[in-house]
């Protein structure tokens, strides 16, 4: 903990503690009232007093915060009115604990305890102060000032991370920022991204692109953005620069509202590095609404710091290409996304908000302030950065924001300018995938000839056997309809044969008279008259051996019904 500035003083009634907290969270402060005690903790800050006379606590207190110094004012009533407080310019003895102020005897006399071999003191024993011991902070000179290197803002503050090193180091990256060049860090950011950067990562990245592309397709807010204002001016056929397009909130007015209103005297290449170093942050701050689709989490605030180089590395830029080199790089090293379609559709989204004017940035910048500002230890930034950009970019010129604009949308990045070896990398790669497809098809071919003859042989023998089946099946189909025609010729003419004695008086006719009048069957003689089962069962074996399929068209009849003829001439026909 920092022991902060103060100061005390006081009225007949009250009492006025003046605290110089320059680097803290404005809406977090704890006070503790009681008697001579007298507490303050707004973090990293830690004041504990042992005031001279007794304060209270009762309502009359009022306590006041002075942003722009960084001040915190307190007036705190006296328990007993117009009772005067002495000492109160002993700062070292308001700081000592309380009945520290009390000497004891450096000399004290001790026996020996024979039963626990231990020296133990006369004086009784006394509980363990937890209290920590305070020093007076002391402010650092202009000559010490002048000696230490410049970031922030315009690179006007020094000093800072002098006290706030051990409190602010998940802030940074850089170690010693008072004492490192803006070429030491330079060189300490460069060495950082290329031990962070993971090949396998970006490839996984580049060739697993599902996530990507569901991210690259959402629509932030700038882009609707940006459609109301083009649609605004094909009514009104004029330009307003986007800023009729977009209101700011309630929340955001009294943000604004609390903002002092000061005035920067920046030289020429202050300007310059503030303008650009302004794109490195909203770059930055596109990235994660886009990844994270508008809806912030824990891990917001170190996206946003972490992916501006400005933010991390308290780096100063001298053209927009450094940032977006800069930019590509962090966004391959750090995220969770880590694609190079990206690192464009970042640009893209900055050229946009850009184009839509000062209100559009300002917006961004009101958002991360409000990112930073629930983030613990992350608000220093808004102290260092993002709380004065809120106020010197409404005064800035709006030429210079368009300026930007169309520097943005003409600007190109490829991966070689991100000096990560990009292509080559992916070439790699793609020799690999190449070499893995072909060994997977080598590795098919030969599991294809691996398989035994037998099993092919089988199979032909399966397919010949099913097929020899079919065949087999249809000429057994065919045989026994031809089977089931000769047995009904056969029956036509048993039954002639059986018929009453004036059948004999019938002339006897050629064989194709004759097999015509078998197929009619005799008239007056009913085909469905029963016949001996006997005889019907062995002129059945007979014709299954002697009927076959001819080939030729014609005769098959006569050839049938000369077969029929023979065998109503066979004795076992006669004798049935």
């Amino acid at each position: 903990m920092i022991t902060p500035i103060f100061e005390i003083t006081q009225e007949s009634d009250f009492l006025i503690i003046s605290i110089r907290v320059p680097y803290t969270r404005t809406s977090e402060f704890d006070l503790y009232i009681d008697g001579e005690d007298f507490k303050f903790y707004a973090k990293p800050y830690f004041l504990r007093l042992t005031l001279p006379g007794r304060i209270v606590e009762d309502g009359r207190e009022k306590a006041s915060f002075d942003v722009g110094k960084g001040i915190f004012t307190l007036r705190v009533p006296k328990e007993t009115p117009g009772e005067p407080f002495e000492g109160l310019q002993m700062l070292t003895s308001l700081l000592a604990p309380k009945g520290s102020r009390s000497a004891k005897p450096l000399v004290e006399e001790t026996v020996f305890s024979e039963l626990s071999g231990e020296c133990v003191a006369e004086s009784d024993e006394e509980d363990f102060d937890w209290e920590v011991d305070q020093e007076v902070q002391v402010e650092i000179t202009e000559e010490e000032l002048g000696r230490l290197y410049k970031y922030g803002f315009g690179n006007q503050r020094a000093g800072i991370f002098t006290r706030l090193q051990d409190e602010l180091s998940d802030v940074i990256d850089v170690k010693s920022p008072d004492s490192t060049s803006a070429a030491e860090r330079r060189q300490g950011r460069l060495a950082a991204e290329t031990a962070k950067f993971e090949p396998d990562h970006y490839l996984a990245d580049l060739f697993e692109d599902d996530a990507v592309q569901n991210v690259l397709k959402y629509r932030p807010w700038w882009v609707e953005v940006e459609s109301k204002k083009k649609i605004k001016e094909e009514i009104t056929q004029g330009h307003d620069g986007g800023e009729g397009a977009m209101f700011f909130s309630e929340e955001e007015k009294e943000q604004l509202r609390k903002f002092s209103n000061k005035s920067y005297l920046l030289d020429k290449k202050a300007t310059h590095q503030v303008w650009i170093s302004l794109v490195d942050i909203i770059l930055a701050y596109v990235y994660e609404v886009r990844v994270t689709e508008g809806e912030k989490n824990v891990e917001s605030p170190w996206n946003i710091r972490k992916l501006s180089g400005t933010l991390s590395w308290l780096e100063t830029y001298n053209s927009v290409q450094e940032v977006l080199v800069s930019f590509g790089r962090r966004v391959l090293c750090y995220p969770l996304y880590r694609h190079f379609a990206l690192i464009k559709a970042a640009i893209e989204d900055a050229a946009v908000i850009f184009e839509l004017g000062k209100v559009c940035v300002l917006k961004c910048l009101l958002d991360i302030h409000k990112v930073f500002r629930e983030n613990d230890p992350a608000y220093i930034l808004n102290d260092l950065y993002i709380t004065d950009y809120c106020v010197w970019i409404q005064k800035a010129k709006s030429k210079k924001v368009r300026a930007l604009t169309e520097y943005l949308k003409k600007a190109t990045l490829r991966k070689s300018d991100l000096e990560l070896e990009l292509d080559e990398l992916e070439t790699a790669a793609q020799l690999v995938k190449v070499e893995e497809e072909e060994e997977d098809s080598r590795q098919a071919a030969r599991y294809r000839e691996s398989i035994p003859e037998s099993d092919s042989e089988e199979d032909s023998e399966e397919d010949d056997g099913s097929s020899s089946s079919s065949s087999s099946s249809a000429e057994t189909d065919e045989c026994s309809s031809d089977k089931e025609d000769s047995l009904d010729r056969l029956q036509s003419c048993v039954l002639e044969k059986a018929s009453p004695p004036r059948a004999a008086n019938i002339p006897e006719a050629n064989p194709v008279t004759q097999h015509l009048d078998c197929e009619a069957g005799p008239r007056g003689f009913p085909l469905s008259q029963p016949m001996p089962r006997k005889l019907i069962e062995e002129l059945g074996d007979q014709v299954c051996s002697v009927v076959r399929i001819s080939e030729q068209p014609e005769g098959t009849d006569s050839r049938g019904c000369d077969v029929v003829q023979g065998e109503r001439d066979k004795p076992s026909v006669q004798s049935a």
